[in-house]
């Protein structure tokens, strides 16, 4: 999910409600988009699109079965996409065989130096089957053109690559680039749409390209962030399935995409996109996917969404998944307003233009209303579109009191505009005019200035890049937990970079995404979760070159294990920001132990969540069954990290049972480091673990206990050898959701 948009999203953004906007999509009959989620694939040799078919002719009328489905899933996972009534939905929830009955949401987008910022050096050690490894991209497609998806130097495509390429008149894919799909379910592409897999947004090059994009020097965005763009993995292939369109990412495309990607042969799949609100997991297209991602061994990246700092904001949270924050680097971006005093206030924003230091006359919003379209001083304090004189306006530099996205002075013939608002300045856009937003107390100042000056002037200088020195910390808008489906199950996994980002960018749309924007940039500068999840992609793929045998959950437990720990200090919200801590790739190819997990664990975990054993024997397609033997607690399923809730005031112990693999060194002992702040006890049992050999698994018991009022304690839980620490975190926490 990136925050970069349109016009019309931008006042959204500002309000942190980018995540996500939901809403269901259907036909004037009444007739709406629903999934039916049926599990596992049929036995060999029964079609599942004939029983969808027949499915359907039971509960539609007549003649209309065969054009209400849109979709059948039958390559990885059995289910359908069909427009249905409420009625012929309700009587297929009924229905032998069917898990889950739910109406399709519209989901939208959730970007160097980020990869140098983690110790990650273009210099690190390479795997020889780096080159094998394939990227399934879901998003808005891909500009094939970008040097970062050029394919010279690639050898033939990997053999167990069982993929198509959607070749058109406007594309076509290389040995970089070596599948393409696209998927549209209702049929209807807006004006700026390509009817390909080409990226007509820019979203979906910058995430296939911080992912497993080339090395390419001496890229900057006019000037900005110069140096060397590149993935986390630059030899690696990339699969492309272009799910989102310029009015947003439909449940049906999104599942279909997994469906083929999975039997394409993918190695991760990355997904920078979520709902407006966490659902049940077999209600939710993305954690189905990522479910049966699992059970074929690739692991699904997932970005954590862009509501924060609001609390219980985060939305890909299910347990066989990576959900990731997104977190800034040791760079900002910073634009200088100077007033005709000669005083010169820093302000926020990505300016590329330059005015050459020219002095411009300076107005406020407020004394520049459009009274003959019935504004009021109100409307053009804040310069909203249509609110401002245009005569008074023209050439001039314009003070307005609220950030937004710059429309209503460009309208007016600004020259520039200045914002003072209260919103947070840890992250930059770019406008389509010079443009700087002040804090409110430089704000203040500068409005004196304006107000009480007889002829104010001032001039806005190009954006200039400083060094931040709190990073990382995670961004303000990253969604943050605690996990509202799972209360004991700590989200986010981890965080990465997502601030500021420089990556690749199509061409067939503008630096700032406005049509009357005149750049045209092949690398752009955005920030989301939408960025750091295939950060996180890059950096799993990275570990899977190395251990290509490697679970989803072993390699998951590599990341998290081996994370940046972070602390409190600038996210008051503490791991329920960062998770884990920051990702540290290099170190994530040597973790010592991993804590591993497969599809019979998540099942056991399902059935001490309360999952029926008949909606999951049709999940699994085998015999499973939920008893004293299966029906395991939250605490019990092997997470390289530990949560614990309780209502305010409360106190709580809980018994968590963990088992470690040692991947290390054959012959190794760890011994136990815990660190627990007053009011969290944390007891290990045993607290040395002794291997003999590789794979060996080793088993131990945590108790952990609080005492809390209405707040959160925290302390980590460290496996040391010497050599590696593997490291867990703590969490105990007055839960406020019922």
């Amino acid at each position: 999910m990136a925050v970069q948009a349109s016009a019309l999203t931008w006042l959204m953004l500002i309000s942190f409600t980018l995540s996500m906007l939901v809403c269901s999509h259907g036909s004037s009959d009444d007739r709406q988009v629903y999934i039916v989620y049926m599990g596992k694939l049929p036995e060999t040799g029964i079609s599942a699109t004939s029983i969808h078919i027949s499915m359907l002719k039971d509960v539609a009328p007549s003649g209309v079965a065969s054009d209400t489905l849109l979709y059948s899933y039958h390559r990885s996972f059995n289910g359908f996409a069909a427009k249905l009534t409420k009625e012929e939905a309700e009587k297929l929830r009924g229905k032998e065989g069917v898990v889950s009955v739910f109406l399709s949401q519209k989901k939208q987008l959730h970007t160097t130096r980020s990869w140098d910022f983690m110790g990650f050096t273009r210099k690190v050690r390479r795997s020889v089957i780096e080159n094998d490894i394939i990227v399934g991209m879901l998003d808005t497609g891909i500009w094939p053109e970008s040097q970062s998806f050029n394919d010279t130097g690639f050898g033939p495509i990997p053999t167990k690559w069982k993929g198509i390429c959607q070749t058109s008149s406007n594309f076509t894919c290389n040995k970089k680039i070596i599948g393409a799909r696209y998927y549209r379910a209702n049929g209807q592409f807006g004006p700026g749409d390509f009817k390909s897999p080409r990226d007509s947004e820019g979203h979906g090059s910058h995430t296939s390209s911080t992912a497993a994009g080339n090395f390419v020097s001496r890229t900057s965005l006019y000037g900005l962030a110069k140096g060397t763009v590149r993935g986390g993995v630059p030899s690696a292939r990339i699969a492309v399935y272009k799910i989102c369109w310029s009015d947003g990412c439909y449940d049906e495309d999104i599942l279909a995409a997994f469906d083929d990607a999975i039997a394409d042969g993918v190695d991760i799949i990355s997904l920078s996109v979520g709902a407006f609100g966490a659902s049940d997991y077999f209600d939710d297209t993305i954690a189905i996917g990522a479910y049966h991602s699992m059970k074929n061994g690739i692991l699904t990246s997932n970005s954590a969404g862009n509501s924060g700092p609001d609390p219980a904001s985060i939305v890909n949270l299910s347990p066989w998944s990576l959900s990731v924050a997104a977190s800034t680097i040791d760079r900002k971006f910073v634009t200088k307003v100077k007033l005709g005093t000669g005083e010169v206030y820093e302000g926020t924003s990505i300016n590329t233009f330059d005015l050459n230091g020219k002095m411009y006359p300076f107005i406020y919003g407020a004394a520049a209303t459009n009274t003959s379209q019935g504004a009021t001083s109100e409307d053009s304090r804040y310069c909203l579109p249509g609110s401002l004189n245009e005569t008074l306006v023209k050439g001039k530099i314009v003070f307005c009191d609220y950030e937004s996205n710059g429309d209503g002075p460009k309208e007016a013939g600004a020259v520039g505009a200045v914002f003072q608002s209260g919103q947070y300045k840890d992250y930059v856009f770019a406008y389509t005019l010079p443009l700087s937003n002040l804090n409110l107390d430089d704000g203040r100042k500068v409005l004196y200035y304006v107000n009480t000056t007889e002829n104010p002037t001032a001039t806005i200088f190009k954006t200039d890049v400083e060094g931040n020195q709190f990073a990382p910390f995670v961004v303000s808008f990253s969604s943050r937990g605690p996990n509202v489906i799972t209360a004991d199950i700590l989200k986010p996994d981890l965080t990465a970079p997502g601030v500021d980002i420089l990556a690749a960018w199509s061409e067939a749309t503008t630096l700032t995404e406005e049509p009357d924007d005149p750049r045209i940039v092949p690398y752009n500068i955005i920030s989301g979760t939408s960025m750091s999840c295939p950060h996180a992609t890059g950096a799993a793929a990275y570990v899977k070159s190395f251990h290509p045998t490697w679970s989803p959950a072993a390699i998951k437990s590599a990341l998290m294990t081996t994370a940046f720990p972070m602390s409190a200090e600038n996210n008051i919200e503490g791991e329920f920001a960062f998770g884990a801590g920051h990702i540290n790739p290099a170190r994530a190819v040597q973790p010592g132990l991993v804590y591993d997990a497969g599809e019979i664990d998540y099942v056991k975990f399902l059935c001490g969540q309360g999952y029926s054993p008949k909606h999951l024997r049709l999940i699994t397609g085998d015999d499973s069954s939920c008893s004293g033997d299966t029906n395991a607690t939250v605490w019990d399923l092997n997470y390289p990290s530990f949560a614990l809730s309780a209502s305010p005031g409360e106190s709580i112990t809980g018994v968590f049972h963990r088992t470690v693999t040692n991947v290390g060194s054959a012959v190794s002992t760890y011994k136990v480091v815990v660190k627990a702040p007053p009011g969290l006890i944390i007891q290990v049992q045993p607290s040395v673990l002794s291997f003999k050999s590789l794979g060996q698994k080793q088993s131990f018991v945590v108790t952990i206990g609080a005492n809390f009022g209405n707040s959160m304690i925290s302390g980590s839980l460290t496996w040391d050898d010497g050599l590696h620490q593997v490291r867990s975190p703590v969490v105990a926490y007055a839960s406020l959701i019922e």
